[in-house]
């Protein structure tokens, strides 16, 4: 059995952001030359998510939505965690609901995806340097 690993590295300028990692994840399933076997695929913060779904930019205006009414930002007073000086609470939540990693089928050395599926970075709390794990496992 082969291994693979390789971070990759994001720098989103915003606050939030939806990224579609997919053709990076792509391009580290050629480099790793597994034809069949497990693609995980990490968010290496813990603001920070990764998860599957379509690439729709009505959708992803929906999360965004959907995720502020949940976990808003503002009152950072709302949250214990702020109290510690920092005040990313809401980002905690919100990585909590969207999921820490996935995990993906590689057969015939391809990710092995529904309709429409695409893997995305949730950024919660940005305006630095984060990391994202891919790691592959099979022959």
């Amino acid at each position: 059995m082969k291994s693979y690993r390789k971070e990759l590295w994001v720098n989103i300028p915003a606050r939030r952001a939806y990224i579609n990692i997919t053709p990076q994840v792509n391009n580290c399933l050629q480099e790793s030359g597994i034809q069949e076997g497990l693609c995980l695929v990490n968010a290496m913060h813990i603001t920070a998510s990764v998860y599957i779904n379509d690439d729709e930019s009505g959708l992803l205006k929906d999360y965004d939505k959907w995720l502020e009414k949940l976990a808003p930002h503002d009152p950072i007073s709302l949250y214990q965690h702020n109290r510690t000086g920092e005040d990313n609470a809401d980002a905690h939540m919100k990585r909590q609901v969207m999921g820490r990693e996935v995990v993906i089928a590689v057969t015939n050395g391809q990710l092995d995806f529904g309709p429409w599926e695409q893997i995305f970075y949730g950024e919660f709390d940005g305006q630095r340097k984060k990391r994202i794990l891919v790691k592959i496992i099979g022959e």
